[in-house]
């Protein structure tokens, strides 16, 4: 584990923490700053592993809210209808990724693939800020059973890395009713299944060949992921209500359109 390696693993931390939670895709930007700077991991497990940092800095922005949910369980029948909606919006996405997660890696994860996502995300979410939607939702909880389990479908799609997880899932939601605020604080909670259950899939999967290097690095990577992801939960619901998406979508157009440049030019 040298210099240049913990730098490099400090970058796509930075990365990861950075645009996991924001409708970019981490996992494409990861793929492609990690082909560019020379980083790969074995199955891409460093990428995924870190993401457990991201995850921490949900619950730690979430603490309070995620316990008055838990306490009110026993009592509240719409406490307890907002943690089964999560768990069904949750399954599409188990299903997909147990039985294809190895032949979506090797088919899919790779920089061409990446570019084109990002660019077709940034055009349908330049089109979905101009749209005059109808809002039926403007709060999680008062999301019905269906339409959960329909925005979860919508999250099946950033199995497609550079489709973007939260932006799948807040396209889905204003689609279906939500407002933009409403719809992106789903995407947060539905994170958190979705992203322990492929971290607990990949460990499985790959602990056996990961080295004490590895383990170095992912343990660095988790903790820069962590607060990388605080800053970004802590800013991103008040920019989204007050400004829509056209920042990101012009992200995804621009970092999508200087890699298939960067790709001709470098390979």
């Amino acid at each position: 584990m040298d210099a240049m390696s913990i730098t490099k693993a400090v970058v796509l931390a930075v990365v990861e923490g950075a645009t996991e939670f924001i409708p970019v895709s981490s996992t494409g930007h990861q793929l492609l700053v990690g082909h560019f700077i020379g980083f790969q991991s074995p199955n891409n497990t460093f990428e995924v592993l870190i993401q457990l940092g991201a995850i921490l800095a949900i619950l730690a922005v979430y603490f309070r809210r995620l316990l008055g949910v838990a306490t009110a369980l026993p009592s509240d029948p719409k406490a307890r209808r907002f943690v089964v909606g999560i768990l069904i919006a949750f399954l599409p996405a188990a299903i997909v990724g147990g039985i294809f997660s190895k032949a979506i890696k090797y088919y899919l994860f790779n920089p061409w693939i990446v570019c084109a996502t990002l660019v077709a995300g940034g055009l349908v979410l330049l089109v979905l800020d101009d749209m005059e939607l109808e809002v039926k939702k403007t709060d999680v909880y008062d999301f019905t059973l269906p339409m959960d389990l329909r925005i979860g479908l919508f999250q099946c799609l950033a199995m497609i890395p550079g489709v973007s997880r939260s932006g799948a899932t807040i396209v889905g939601a204003m689609l279906m009713g939500a407002d933009k605020r409403s719809a992106t604080e789903f995407s947060f909670y539905l994170a958190m299944p979705t992203m322990a259950g492929a971290f607990a899939k990949d460990l499985l999967d790959n602990y056996k060949n990961l080295s004490k290097d590895d383990a170095g690095l992912i343990v660095i990577g988790f903790v820069v992921a962590f607060f990388s992801a605080l800053f970004v939960v802590r800013t991103v619901l008040d920019y989204v209500s007050r400004h829509g998406f056209w920042l990101f979508a012009w992200w995804r157009i621009i970092v999508g359109s200087l890699g298939f440049a960067g790709l001709i030019i470098l390979g």
